[in-house]
């Protein structure tokens, strides 16, 4: 027993330095790291979660100054822009605006598909019954108010004419949601599964299961323009962390689960478990975020949210070299 105990221990040994020296190897072709600091958000939630757990990969990477910053799930994309972030997890439909609007923004990987639930009154079906009913928002232009808009556009719908809209910066939608105020809202995790929980409403979309909203990306990876540019190795380095945080994601989601609750991000871990269990976060090497930026871009231009054709926001604001590289590398 001693004996195998002690060429168990070996072989743990001869793993780590095996992978040592592989990341030093990997290291040297890349070059030096043109920056050791890298500054990401800290946003409340749960599917943002690579993000949040990736501290260490990061560090591994050579990354001295990893700094935290808390920001809203709103201002994301302009932080990164204006250069008070670095890289972080962006919905699509936030991140372009952005560029549409001009913001030096660089979107460099998918991250998981699905994680947003549009949940209703029990009399309402599907999303062609929200015509004439209220649906909460906690802004125009927030995640919510243009995702339920391209629901809605997508069956047929005005959504400026169809939809009564609640909007209030002041009040939680949810909490409007659970009090019977309004009759339909859009929830992030942990959001649905504690309605789920709870019994109220039901759900008529899910991003993760239903066409076509589960066939493209949800989070994408964003970072600053001027970052990505000046600093192709530091980049490279930090999308790979993240991409590694995310496969952890995928074979490990309890232990996630419990890292973000201890780092603040989200309170309960049950429902943080059952989210990171039921997303798709083994999908970035399958899907193409490419399809994600033109799906988004078209419908957000028919509806009337940007002015830019699909062609120039990908021409402006995408930038795939790194992850494909790194799907290369990081092979499942």
């Amino acid at each position: 027993m001693m004996i195998a105990r002690r060429r168990f221990i070996s072989g743990l040994a001869a793993a780590g330095t095996a992978a040592l020296v592989l990341r030093r190897r990997v290291f040297a072709a890349e070059g030096r790291l043109e920056t050791t600091s890298v500054r990401l958000p800290k946003v409340f939630g749960v599917c943002i979660s690579p993000q949040d757990v990736a501290e260490e990969l990061l560090r591994a990477e050579g990354f001295t100054d990893v700094h935290y910053i808390e920001t809203e799930a709103a201002r994301v994309a302009g932080a990164i822009g204006h250069g008070e972030l670095d890289f972080g997890l962006n919905y699509a439909p936030l991140a372009i605006p952005a560029i549409d609007a001009g913001e030096p923004l660089t979107m460099l990987a998918g991250i998981h598909v699905g994680c947003f639930e549009l949940f209703a009154k029990e009399d309402i079906g599907n999303v062609a019954d929200l015509k004439g009913r209220s649906v909460g928002v906690q802004d125009w232009g927030s995640t919510a108010h243009v995702l339920v808009a391209l629901m809605a556009a997508h069956v047929g719908l005005d959504p400026a004419r169809d939809i009564r809209w609640a909007a209030d910066p002041k009040v939680r939608p949810i909490d409007q949601f659970i009090e019977g105020k309004i009759d339909a809202v859009l929830g992030f995790p942990p959001q649905p599964q504690d309605l789920r929980a709870r019994h109220i409403g039901h759900v008529i979309v899910n991003s993760t299961l239903d066409r076509p909203w589960s066939q493209y990306f949800c989070c994408m990876l964003v970072g600053n323009r001027e970052y990505v540019q000046s600093h192709p190795v530091a980049t490279k380095r930090a999308v790979r962390a993240i991409l590694k945080a995310t496969d952890l994601c995928a074979t490990e989601p309890t232990r996630v689960a419990r890292q973000i609750v201890n780092g603040g991000f989200t309170p309960r871990y049950d429902y943080a478990a059952q989210a990171l269990s039921e997303l798709p976060y083994d999908k970035w090497r399958e899907y193409d975020p490419e399809d994600t930026v033109r799906f988004y871009a078209l419908r957000m231009r028919e509806v009337g949210f940007i002015k830019s054709t699909p062609q120039k926001i990908i021409a402006d604001g995408t930038d795939w070299r790194f992850l494909n590289e790194l799907k290369r590398e990081l092979k499942a």
